[in-house]
């Protein structure tokens, strides 16, 4: 998915499930987005982390 629809995503789902979401890079223009706990991935892939409890 593109990036500006992975991070519409990210939010809705961090701000919905109250948990931190990151996205993170697959491939050029391709982005993912899942729990921060999930995560196992190499961390220079990842674009932005989303917690609901920091705002």
């Amino acid at each position: 998915m593109s990036l500006e629809i992975a991070q519409s995503h990210a939010w809705n789902l961090a701000r919905t499930l109250m948990t931190c979401i990151v996205v993170f890079r697959i491939s050029d223009r391709i982005f993912g987005v899942l729990e921060a706990r999930e995560f196992d991935g190499d961390a220079n892939s990842i674009v932005q982390e989303y917690d609901p409890f920091s705002r």
